[in-house]
């Protein structure tokens, strides 16, 4: 069997958006379910959209996800430079070839000539006029022009453009793994531009060529290049390469929450979610957007939740890991349909690694958000052992740790206008002196023995341990009470109840 090799191949015209990083990660599970190469190629052959910066994000964002490239940029190859930019020169010379083959012709039409062109056929009622086989003859390239006028324009250095000759009459068909047969008849079709006035080929025929010279065995990529697919197939015929043609599987595209059109990084920024994976910063445009990361979701969840954006293993399996993904995948199991993103249930994923993840593993993700940097391994690991839970994006430490950190100031006052009545409150203070005179602390001995003391004077669970825990927290919801008695320690939570049992009064007296 041929080696799997595939490709992810962006722009670097701005952040990384998730619908590229889900076409990475397909094709990063491809590659490792066949024991193939997943390849980095950066196609920067749009030097008037190309965002500094983005090469690097591009790369922060695969080291961040786990993603890391086999092969190409940044990483290095047999087949380079991975980097369309630094590829001028190949193209200039299979564009050359597809002119002297005649399967592609020089045009020497200006912007403001084929500007007046386009005018002019609308007014004659052509609707989006096209470059093709029905107007090439009127227009000013190599097939209208004098072979010696045209070797002249080019000596001197006269603006072109290489154009595809699509021809006439055909009908181009290929298999899509995803979409099936799929067909276009060329009259369908436009001479597309190949390689442009600076020198610089356009997508189409960069990509052919670099996926034939580095040996690319399938394209996976997104829906939107589906309908150029077509000028692909008819390039790989004008290079005699139809048996090396690679296996196309075009990706759904990811929607809106509400199902209707595609995810924007707008639509991030009007609802409050990330669309990117890291944070983005665009100084000239004054935009700043908060990636997954800085979001609080951790890798392997975000990497999870987006795999089933389009794809499912075929049964009602959801929590996978990167390497039971990569066993599981398969091309032929993505559907058509767009698929609708759902922000909450991103949060359900994350919420649900942070829970089976080994305490020791979330520390350094805890370390980052808390407020308290001095604090020994021990009683950290303890903390987030008390926290997990509870958490469903990383910043929730902060929230769910405070009281551990900081005395209550605020208490709920709803609860006590309930609770706090004068047999709970005399209650309370005999259950303050259990625990003061308690033999042992924070462990089951104390737990059993406080439970057998509220039950043996009727004191009611049901009242007690929720005083218990607007006295250390301030609110009812939060952890197992004896779990944040143990974490605060004996001395501290007295003085939280002492402190707690006079506020209550006064709250209850106002």
């Amino acid at each position: 069997m041929t080696e799997i090799r595939v490709r992810f191949a962006p722009s670097p015209t701005g952040p990384l958006h998730i619908g590229g990083v889900r076409t990475a990660l397909y094709n990063y599970l491809f590659a490792k379910k066949h024991q193939g190469t997943f390849i980095l190629r950066i196609e920067d052959t749009d030097q008037t959209r190309y965002v500094p910066g983005a090469e690097e994000y591009i790369q922060q964002s695969l080291k961040w996800l786990g993603l890391n490239p086999d092969e190409g940029f940044g990483v290095g190859g047999p087949f380079g430079p991975y980097k369309q930019s630094e590829r001028r020169d190949i193209y200039l010379e299979y564009a050359e070839k597809l002119v002297a083959g005649g399967h592609a012709y020089y045009a020497f039409d200006t912007p403001d000539e084929l500007e007046s062109w386009r005018k002019d056929m609308e007014a004659q009622g052509v609707h989006s006029p096209k470059y093709d086989q029905s107007t090439r003859r009127n227009l000013k390239n190599s097939l209208t022009l004098p072979e010696a006028e045209v070797r002249q324009m080019v000596a001197d250095g006269k603006p072109y453009v290489v154009r595809l000759k699509v021809p006439e009459g055909e009908t181009v068909v290929f298999e899509d793994i995803i979409r099936g047969n799929v067909q276009f008849e060329t009259a369908e079709l436009d001479d597309k531009v190949m390689l442009k006035a600076d020198g610089l080929p356009t997508y189409h025929l960069a990509n052919i060529i670099d996926d034939h010279l580095m040996k690319i065995t399938h394209v996976i990529r997104g829906e939107e290049w589906l309908s150029s697919t077509a000028h692909h197939v008819l390039l790989y015929r004008a290079f005699d390469w139809e048996d090396e043609i690679p296996q196309f599987a075009h990706l759904p595209l990811i929607l809106k929450p509400s199902g209707k059109g595609k995810l924007s990084k707008r639509d991030g920024a009007q609802f409050g979610f990330p669309v990117f994976p890291l944070e983005w910063y665009a100084e000239e445009e004054n935009e700043s957007y908060l990636g997954f990361r800085e979001f609080g979701f951790l890798p392997d969840a975000a990497l999870n939740f987006l795999a089933l954006l389009g794809w499912s293993p075929g049964d009602d399996q959801e929590i996978m890991p990167l390497d039971e993904l990569a066993k599981l995948f398969s091309l032929e199991k993505i559907v058509k349909s767009g698929a609708r993103f759902d922000i909450e249930k991103a949060k359900w994923f994350n919420q649900q690694y942070i829970l089976s993840k080994k305490s020791e593993k979330l520390l350094p993700y805890f370390l980052e958000v808390i407020p308290e940097k001095e604090i020994s391994e021990t009683r950290a690991l303890e903390i987030i052992e008390l926290l997990k839970p509870r958490i469903t994006l990383l910043p929730d430490f902060l929230k769910e740790s405070r009281f551990i950190f900081e005395r209550p100031e605020v208490y709920e006052q709803k609860m006590l206008e309930k609770k706090w009545n004068a047999v709970n409150r005399e209650a309370m203070i005999k259950v303050n002196g259990q625990i003061r005179n308690a033999a042992t602390f924070g462990d089951d001995v104390f737990e059993s023995e406080i439970k057998g003391f509220i039950d043996e004077n009727k004191f009611g669970l049901g009242n007690i341990l929720p005083l218990l825990r607007v006295c250390m927290s301030g609110s009812s919801q939060g952890p197992d009470v004896f779990r944040m008695m143990a974490i605060l320690g004996k001395e501290e939570l007295i003085q939280r109840l002492d402190a707690a049992f006079k506020a209550f009064d006064d709250i209850i007296k106002a």
